[in-house]
């Protein structure tokens, strides 16, 4: 039986995945083969040597150790696009909260209880204080296209607006689902001077931390709004206030908050509230489930952060999965080990990613774990697994 450890509560749809015949799936299991996680903490975390694959339900990963955990053998999967609608429908709130002072005129309102029948002639005598524009013929720049930011900009198409949309990495899946009114700009700079409003959709990693800075500020046209719903960190804050009390940015709508920016006039802040959904959060548990089950059964890897994807069809007599460094030698060294155990190779599948690479050989006849050891003495390998039909 395999066991996973929930770090977080989950959804209960993983009941409908997970056989209770073949998994044990509690916060309290030891020894475990697979973990569900959302936010929880797992930097500085002891994990076992039984531990075979992390899943994260949800999209980010910054609450997990990548390279720690590819070093160890655990593949770490996500589940993109799980949550995109729900944070698509914030977004487009937000566009239209920014836009005009809808959160204003409410709190105003709810201040109006002593008037009495007097009431709706204070309303239209005050109402022209919260007076705000339209989102349609208004221009959006959309910085990442993938699963959120696709649907976004298809969205504010259907709303009315010209969208200018800049990913230089997008996929070509995503590529076939965007608008064809969608105009692909090259430079962001330029598409950061055409907007009237700017939504950031890229995931937090080295390379974007603080990427949206001074100089980013600077580009952007007058009075311009900025929505950021990917990862407040992506944002430098020192360059965001100073736009901000500058005018140059009109208005900041984030669903990361900080302690510098929180109470500021012109910040909405949410309490990342993105893919606080009951459908999203059934999505993400359904997906991740499904992931851990294939990857456990098969050695099958899909939406994995750290490792290559590779999708394999069901066992048949043996299969043997290598977790490896992606250096010259290793897979001939790992053929030329089962070659030399007498073992036919009926197939084999080689994927790398970065730095590290992952070998999967379909075998004629079964190994032993003493056979299985000479593979893990190979300087370089990560994990070693014997899957059986």
């Amino acid at each position: 039986m395999y066991k996973i450890k929930t770090l977080n509560s989950i959804d209960p749809v993983w009941k409908k995945i997970l056989s209770q015949d073949e998994f044990q799936v509690a916060s309290d299991v030891e020894d475990m083969d697979a973990i569900i996680v959302r936010s929880a903490d797992m930097h500085g975390m002891d994990t076992p040597d039984s531990l075979l694959c992390v899943g994260r339900a949800g999209a980010g990963v910054n609450n997990i150790p990548l390279d720690e955990m590819a070093q160890k053998g655990i593949v770490v999967m996500n589940t993109p696009g799980a949550n995109a609608n729900a944070v698509k429908e914030l977004v487009l709130a937000a566009l239209l909260l920014s836009g005009r002072d809808i959160i204003g005129g409410i709190e105003w309102a709810r201040g109006l209880k002593g008037e009495g029948a007097g009431l709706m002639k204070v309303v239209e005598k005050g109402k022209s204080n919260f007076v705000g524009n339209e989102i349609m013929g208004k221009t959006l720049g959309v910085i990442g296209l993938g699963g959120i930011g696709g649907l976004v900009a298809n969205s504010a198409i259907s709303l009315g607006m010209n969208v200018l949309g800049y990913d230089p990495f997008i996929s070509v899946d995503n590529a076939w689902r965007l608008s064809r009114k969608i105009e692909h700009a090259t430079d962001m700079a330029d598409l950061l001077s055409r907007c009237d409003y700017v939504t950031i959709h890229v995931p937090l990693m080295d390379k974007t931390r603080g990427s949206f800075n001074a100089e980013s500020f600077a580009a952007m046209k007058d009075g311009s709004i900025l929505l950021n719903f990917s990862r407040g960190e992506i944002v430098d804050t020192a360059a965001l206030l100073d736009a901000l009390n500058s005018g140059k940015v009109r208005k900041y709508i984030t669903d990361f908050p900080n302690a510098e920016i929180v109470d500021h006039k012109s910040v909405i802040p949410m309490p990342h509230l993105g893919a606080s959904t009951p459908e999203s959060e059934e999505n993400c548990v359904d997906m991740i489930s499904r992931q851990i089950s294939t990857y456990l059964k098969t050695g099958s890897i899909r939406f994995s952060v750290n490792y290559p994807e590779c999708i394999l069809p069901p066992v048949q007599i043996c299969r043997l999965t290598v977790l490896h460094a992606n250096i010259p030698n290793m897979v001939g060294q790992v053929t030329g080990t089962v070659a030399a155990l007498g073992i036919n190779i009926s197939s084999m599948v080689n994927q790398s990613r970065g730095q590290y690479a992952y070998t999967v050989l379909d075998l004629d006849s079964r190994l032993d774990e003493s056979q299985i050891e000479k593979l893990r003495t190979i300087e370089g390998i990560y994990r070693v697994r014997l899957i059986e039909d």
